[in-house]
């Protein structure tokens, strides 16, 4: 081959490696970034994932034992499978009823684990940049949060503080559960107040809907039995 023949090949196999560069640069600029991360999964497995743990976790077979592995690669990023709605309530500890190590929960707590302005804010983030595939309103047995919102309703008590603001969040569902006569009020508020916030996010827009109707992100709710362990599924 003469030389001025092989100048021009070199820089023919030189532009098509610099096109097929930029292609990809391109290709993967297109694509949002947790698309492509560990937590790229659909709900339903997510809904698998955490269920299965929840299932270690009662059982008191744990697989998240080292807290600490990963923490170099956290620093950088993060990729939860799952956002949990939980109560504040300090025996109800999200990560650990689940069984998933630090970075795979995306955790709003309250006390009463309804969704307010703020929470709401704190799912749409969750969703729409980091890809949380799944929300979870997680109620549990014997809420405190709860159990006030009865009292008042029955007995006119007075709470102090900012107390009264929550309250009110949650007497929609005490409200609803009253009306069915149920054995046990509180465990029947209890789910009605999970229910009625599935419910709210379901419908919440612009951003939370949408992804629910696109098949992006499913909205479940569970109660978490402190007594077993054991997260049940409305």
């Amino acid at each position: 081959m003469c030389q001025k023949c092989q100048i021009s090949s070199r820089l023919s196999r030189r532009h098509f490696l610099a096109f097929g560069a930029a292609a990809v640069a391109a290709s993967q600029r297109s694509t949002p970034a947790w698309a492509q991360a560990p937590n790229a999964i659909g709900p339903d497995e997510a809904l698998k994932r955490i269920i299965d743990g929840n299932a270690r976790y009662a059982a008191n077979t744990a697989s998240n034992k080292d807290f600490s592995a990963g923490r170099a690669a956290r620093a950088t990023a993060q990729y939860p499978i799952a956002s949990i709605i939980s109560c504040a309530d300090s025996r109800v500890a999200p990560e650990l009823v689940f069984d998933q190590g630090p970075g795979e929960l995306f955790v709003v707590r309250l006390a009463g684990n309804f969704v307010n302005n703020d929470g709401l804010a704190s799912i749409e983030y969750g969703v729409n940049y980091l890809g949380v595939p799944l929300v979870m309103v997680l109620g549990h047995t014997g809420c405190g949060a709860v159990d006030a919102t009865i009292k008042v309703l029955k007995d006119n008590v007075e709470l102090p503080g900012h107390i009264p603001a929550l309250v009110n969040s949650i007497k929609p569902a005490v409200e609803a559960a009253k009306k069915k006569n149920p054995s046990d009020l509180l465990a029947e508020a209890t789910a009605e107040n999970v229910r009625y916030n599935v419910q709210r996010l379901n419908e919440s827009d612009p951003i939370v809907s949408k992804l629910v109707k696109d098949g992006k992100v499913k909205v479940v709710g569970g109660v978490y039995d402190i007594a077993t362990g054991k997260v049940n599924l409305l």
